[in-house]
């Protein structure tokens, strides 16, 4: 019953995660003299916690390298307010959007349906223990029926990221470790983009990779072994149970129907070129 947490996943997270890859993301914060590069990313998805230090935005986004967080946070505070970054954000979701998918596609019934039942299933969201989630749950709710379904699958997208990390401390697997086991894995970022894009140096990658091997996680060419695949399954079970609030809340057929509109619209952005493939296995 829980895997419907992580099917629901794998079908809505590109709703959210396009703008992450979209250059109207950086457009839209340049604009606002935030420096190209990782400024804009930490600063637009950790705004919504208001102008927090790089100890917060590193432990709540926990697989970045801190020593990258601190070099632009809380900079970017001094530069634009969290309240501007976060109208740039929308902003630029918006623009995105209407590039890859056009108005016609955006003001369809399935796109309302969609935000719809997504708004309907972050009610059964609950913000304890769950910081990045609760911050954006105290945001206001778009009037558009896209940019509404882009926030409520950035609300189960943080809610399921906050569970994440739960489960990933309980296994004792820190964040560039997690990084490290992901790139094993068919479909995850390459252990290059993984390491690049979080911004780890070579030597911290490797000791993170020595870590795991000394537990029998990964072997000696950085496959990852049974136990490693035992552990990562562990884990996953873990964060689906602690994130199925949202889809207790649905009836069965309304997360069905949910799963497909939404999942129509992860096809349509992911054939629009919403992600950049070379970046994964």
């Amino acid at each position: 019953m829980t895997k419907i947490a992580r099917h629901a996943k794998a079908a809505l997270e590109l709703v959210h995660a396009m703008i992450y890859f979209a250059p109207e993301g950086e457009e839209r914060y340049a604009e606002l003299g935030l420096k190209k590069g990782r400024m804009g990313y930490y600063a637009s998805r950790s705004a919504a916690m208001g102008p927090v230090g790089p100890g917060v935005v590193a432990a709540t986004f926990y697989n970045f390298n801190p020593e990258s967080v601190a070099k632009h946070i809380p900079a970017a505070w001094e530069i634009a307010s969290p309240a501007k970054i976060l109208d740039a954000r929308l902003d630029a979701v918006d623009a995105a959007m209407r590039r890859m998918l056009g108005d016609e596609f955006l003001a369809s019934s399935e796109v309302a349906r969609a935000a719809e039942l997504a708004r309907e299933a972050t009610e059964g969201c609950s913000p304890e223990g769950k910081p990045l989630y609760a911050a954006h749950a105290d945001l206001d709710w778009p009037e558009q029926p896209h940019l509404r379904l882009w926030h409520a699958v950035t609300l189960l997208r943080e809610f399921r990221g906050d569970a994440h990390i739960a489960a990933l401390q309980q296994a004792e697997i820190s964040g560039i470790q997690s990084l490290v086991l992901h790139s094993t894995v068919p479909g995850g970022f390459t252990a290059e983009a993984a390491r690049q894009l979080r911004e780890w140096s070579e030597q911290q990658w490797a000791r993170a990779a020595d870590e795991l091997r000394e537990r029998g996680l990964v072997d000696a060419d950085d496959t990852i072994t049974e136990a490693g695949e035992a552990l990562r399954e562990e884990v996953e079970v873990a964060t689906d149970a602690m994130s199925m609030g949202p889809w207790r809340t649905l009836s069965q057929e309304k997360v069905q129907e949910l799963v497909s509109s939404g999942g129509s619209v992860s096809k349509a952005l992911y054939k629009a070129g919403a992600v950049p493939t070379e970046l994964f296995a």
